[in-house]
């Protein structure tokens, strides 16, 4: 069967994806755009170091199977439906059996004179974000017309590029389809505190000349209400419609509004053609999500292959998303337009955290929810309202703050086998339950047998439970160890290492443990060792045991460089060590980065100029910054007192003087921390594993929070405590952390693991309950007395120095790694560079 899909956006490559490998199947993909299918859904992360290359969706040789063309620049203008054919743009036509329309959507721009001004752009490709780049170069304001998901996407794009960020928006409130009145005002006020102008109710009448860049702004967009705003490049983001044209001429049955008519098996008004994403028009819906477009995707290759059972019957578009830097979700119905619904409703404005239930009449069923500022609960309550499960007797408990000795969430127990648990892959509880009792019992085996957790993993928390609840039903013992050598999970290790007092890997194998230890085990005992009694990593008794970036004293990239990563306590340097710094980049040839950890990194060194780097650095007085180890990376702060009209604490010496104290500290996982000279938070203190806000009366200590792939606010440990107490309390947390948390476990997962919380942690670093308290500041206290820099150590070390070259019996440098220049610094060369390069 010949079959023809044009667009290979993210949703017709998943047709192909499900397609793969089909017998009797000849695919022909016409693509507009010069690449394959890319990642339309992180494409403001070109703008903060992305390429091209990186958002692709396309595995390697994926195109290389037979009976699959991709043809790029290909764009279909005409369906000769009689004859079966494609007309293309330079007239050839292409004949098909059946074909997918999977041709996506445009960006609406309001008709508004003026629109079609130099510098007035959309938000949609990549070839949109490389003009965007264009002017921003040449900008110093940019604003974004549309103030939802994709309007304050593209203000995140705007921000990374350094712009003067304005967003402009005509309904009252942004994100109107997923947050209501209350949420929309929290968010304004959130995304404002972030350095984004908001201008909601506004409706731009014309777009005329501002007076030029630098005299006030390239363009000048005039409102109804007579005010007006300057700004040098403007982005049309307000919406998308659906891209039907081809079947407009074709004569096939559209929506009055657009849209190409589907039924549930997504054919259009003819038999032989199929509309999916996008482009498709299902009971007067179209679905601007991917994972709507990714069902129909899979529905129509089941159907191509002759396994259809399924229709397709509507989509939930609940969503959870980080919007500059702010948790947004959306559940369901969550304007409340159910008849009879009520609502539950908490509002914390000093924590910036919003959340709504809206139940049905009874209060027995969560018809839907909007959660700002806080997102945490979006996956239990997602579940909950999906599956019809039963609400709680108080189910206002499920948004209020946690309580001491409380529990909130969902047990996986109380889930039904139909419950989605993996989005991305269509995996059920039940499909995951068939697989465990097939045989699929461990975490490794499951994920392979149902592809749950393999795209974007955050599902991976809830297939873990799901595996470790039904081989408990089975009678299976679920254990914790640390791998197949030591039948001990890390805490258990942690005490066993402290009392026997063994201090290099063989000792501890021997004494706790059997074999030779694995990949798994050698660096997590590495930790423990270094936890325990801080000596150097690279002693010849510990370096065996060491991954590679703790071997090597820094992260490993992936072009097989490293980075280095000098110490800048509380982001605070000198002119002249900025000076030394720039001064090593240019001897090495170094790729620079500010971080948003406020320090410097430089990428691109080779392993046997590792040293030398450090030399010259090491002599300007600069240490480790950690970068490669599980350690305190940075402290984060403002300016606070000293240079702010708002600070009410010196946030600065604060800041330096907690990175100094817990420099080098070897922790489960990576440690992150920062402190705000008050409440406007502008070192982020809430989004760090300690973080410290100044009050009037002296400081907040906030901890367990996480800004990474699963983000946490931070809890309030204690408020209002002097210098003294805040040290003590944060060496209290970090070391009861050290000796009880779990490998590679983050503070956030571990507090939400305690029985108790972060009650119980209150009770044990605060009441001392466990009678540790001394132990543990002592235990602190011979890790800040020990302290020493690796790096400054190991360049005084000839034995250390020999293990800085590329190859164990030569000198020579690898000649793999190859770099391009790319706006006046280098950068890794692609696999692809690399093989246009010897192509003859």
């Amino acid at each position: 069967m010949r079959l023809v899909v044009i667009g290979n956006g993210m949703v017709g490559h998943k047709l192909l994806e499900e397609l793969a490998g089909t017998p009797g199947l000849d695919i022909t993909v016409l693509c507009e755009e010069p690449r394959p299918a890319y990642d339309r859904v992180h494409l403001s992360e070109f703008f903060a170091g992305k390429t091209a290359e990186d958002l692709s969706l396309v595995a390697p040789g994926f195109f290389d199977q037979p009976n699959l063309r991709l043809r790029l620049n290909a764009k279909a203008v005409d369906l000769d439906r009689a004859a079966k054919q494609v007309v293309l743009a330079d007239g050839e036509r292409l004949p098909y059996d059946r074909l997918v329309l999977a041709t996506g959507s445009y960006p609406f721009v309001p008709a508004v004179t003026g629109r079609d001004r130099d510098g007035c752009l959309v938000y949609r490709t990549i070839e949109d974000l490389e003009a965007m780049r264009h002017w921003g170069a040449k900008s110093r304001i940019g604003v974004v017309v549309g103030g939802g998901l994709l309007g304050l996407e593209c203000a995140k794009a705007l921000k990374d590029m350094g712009l003067e960020t304005h967003v402009v928006e005509f309904a009252p409130r942004l994100m109107t389809v997923q947050v209501d009145d209350m949420g929309g005002r929290l968010l304004k006020r959130k995304v404002e505190a972030l350095g984004v102008a908001v201008h909601t109710g506004r409706n731009t009448l014309e777009i005329t000349d501002g007076g030029g860049v630098g005299v006030g702004g390239r363009h000048a967009m005039k409102f109804a209400d007579g005010s007006q705003l300057l700004t040098d490049m403007i982005v049309f983001s307000a919406g998308i419609r659906p891209r039907d044209e081809l079947a407009r001429t074709a004569g096939l049955i559209r929506g009055e509004r657009g849209g190409i008519l589907i039924d549930n098996h997504c054919k259009t008004s003819d038999p032989d053609i199929w509309a999916i994403g996008e482009c498709a028009l299902w009971q007067g819906r179209i679905f601007g999500l991917v994972a709507p477009g990714y069902d129909m995707a899979r529905l129509v290759a089941a159907q191509i292959k002759g396994t259809a059972k399924a229709e397709f019957t509507g989509a939930d578009m609940s969503t959870k998303l980080k919007l500059l830097g702010v948790d947004v979700a959306s559940i369901g119905d969550a304007q409340g337009a159910t008849p009879g619904s009520l609502n539950y409703l908490f509002s914390d404005d000093v924590a910036g955290v919003y959340k709504k239930l809206v139940v049905s009449a009874d209060a027995k069923t969560l018809l839907g929810a909007v959660l700002v500022g806080d997102a945490n609960d979006y996956g239990s309550l997602l579940q909950m309202a999906l599956n019809g499960i039963p609400l709680p007797a108080q189910p206002e408990s499920l948004i209020l703050p946690s309580v001491e000795g409380g529990a909130k969430g969902l047990g996986v127990d109380l889930l039904p086998a139909s419950a989605s648990i993996c989005s991305c892959n269509n995996v059920s509880k039940g499909d995951l339950c068939a697989a465990i009792e097939s045989g699929a019992t461990s975490l490794g085996a499951l994920k392979k047998c149902t592809k749950a957790a393999t795209s974007c993993g955050g599902c991976l928390p809830l297939v873990k439970q799901v595996l470790d609840a039904e081989l408990k039903k089975s009678g299976v013992l679920v254990l914790n160890h640390l791998c197949e050598h030591f039948a001990h999970s890390r805490q258990a290790l942690f005490h066993l290492v402290k009392l026997g007092g063994q201090k290099t890997f063989d000792d501890v194998i021997l004494a706790h443990g059997k074999g030779r230890g694995c990949d798994i085990c050698k660096p997590a005992v590495a930790s423990i060792l270094a936890s325990c009694w801080n000596e150097h990593v690279l002693k010849p008794k510990h370096a065996s045991v060491q991954d590679t970036n703790d071997y090597f004293l820094a992260n490993i990239q992936k072009d097989g460089t490293y980075s280095v990563v000098p110490r800048i306590p509380g982001g605070e340097i000198t002119p002249d060590k900025l000076i030394v710094i720039g001064q090593v980049a240019k001897d090495f040839g170094l790729y620079t980065k500010i971080t948003g950890g406020q320090r410097i990194d430089l990428f691109g060194a080779r392993v046997e100029q590792l040293p030398a780097i450090w030399g010259a650095l090491v002599a300007a007085g600069f240490e480790s910054g950690h970068a490669y180890g599980k350690s305190l990376r940075t402290v984060k702060s403002c300016v606070g007192s000293t240079w702010c009209r708002y600070g009410v604490q010196d946030s600065v010496t604060m800041a330096i003087r907690i990175e100094e104290r817990y420099r080098g500290l070897r922790s489960p996982h990576k440690i992150k921390m920062a402190v705000s000279g008050c409440t406007r938070e502008c070192a982020e203190a809430q989004s760090k594993d300690v973080g410290v806000i100044a009050t009037e009366r002296g400081w907040n200590l906030y901890v367990a929070g996480n800004g990474g792939m699963k983000p946490r606010h931070a809890e309030l440990l204690a408020a209002d405590v002097d210098d003294a107490t805040l040290i003590k309390l944060i060496d209290r947390f970090l070391m009861f952390y050290i000796r009880t948390g779990d490998r590679l476990q983050r503070t956030s997962t571990w507090i939400e693991n305690l029985e108790g919380g972060l009650g119980y942690v209150k009770k044990v670093v605060i009441d001392d309950s466990l009678g540790l308290c001394a132990e543990l500041e002592a235990d602190m206290a011979r890790q800040v007395a020990t302290y020493e820099c690796e790096w400054k150590r190991a360049i005084t070390t000839p034995e250390t120095l020999k293990r800085f070259r590329h190859f164990v019996n030569a000198a020579d440098a690898d000649s793999n790694i190859q770099f391009v220049d790319e706006r006046g610094q280098i950068r890794p060369k692609s696999a692809l560079e690399k093989k246009l390069e010897v192509t003859p």
